[in-house]
């Protein structure tokens, strides 16, 4: 099976209905092998645009929603992140390709069988500027703040006020808020005032933990 000619057309897919726009985002998804991430028995739909199940309940996100939330934040070269639900490490893998060898992304998984996974196709895929941590991700990640941007992969009954806390002013939190259908949405931090946007509709699995479901 030819994954790099059917990443090419995902992202070809990606790009004519909107959903990637920006260069770095385009070489971001183009650098970064999808089926590294996912269980080896499902690998012939690495480049299928659905979410999949990576076990424990959990699944990697569809590349599109990926694209949506790359798109929709303001990632930069040598930012430091956070992310909320590693996951199997794809889309920290995603984005630790835009903020490059100087940035860095600290990623929070609660299920410690998903992180240990996540750092073994970490590996795989040679990305060094990510870090795996296993706890409750509704707290954020007190030990390295402040972050240039904070974004979240499951969804969450509020937004939790330890993300709002440890936040860089400026800053941005993308987050997805409600049930398994919920709302994405964008906040920004500048001069100790939030504004928030609401992006649309969409379905995740929900954020479990102190500030969680």
């Amino acid at each position: 099976m030819n994954h790099e000619k059917r990443r090419i057309e995902l992202v070809t897919m990606l790009k004519k209905r909107g959903r990637i726009k920006k260069e770095k985002v385009e070489k971001a998804f183009l650098e970064t092998p999808r089926e590294l991430f996912i269980p080896e028995k499902i690998k012939e739909y690495a480049y299928v645009d659905t979410p999949l199940e990576i076990g424990n309940g959990q699944t990697i996100s569809a590349p599109h929603m990926v694209a949506i939330m790359c798109e929709a934040l303001d990632v930069k070269e040598g930012q430091k992140i956070l992310e909320i639900g590693a996951g199997s490490g794809y889309h920290a893998a995603i984005v630790s390709k835009i903020i490059g060898k100087k940035g860095h992304i600290y990623t929070v998984e609660r299920i410690k069988k998903l992180a240990e996974n996540a750092k073994q196709n970490l590996k795989k895929a040679n990305i060094t500027n990510v870090t795996v941590k296993i706890g409750d991700g509704s707290q954020g990640l007190q030990e390295f703040a402040p972050y240039d941007i904070i974004y979240v992969t499951c969804a969450a009954p509020d937004i939790p006020d330890p993300l709002i806390e440890q936040l860089k002013d400026p800053g941005q939190i993308l987050i997805p808020v409600g049930q398994r259908i919920c709302e994405l949405m964008l906040l920004e931090k500048k001069d100790d005032k939030i504004t928030s946007k609401n992006l649309g509709g969409c379905a995740f699995v929900p954020l479990i933990g102190k500030y969680g479901h």
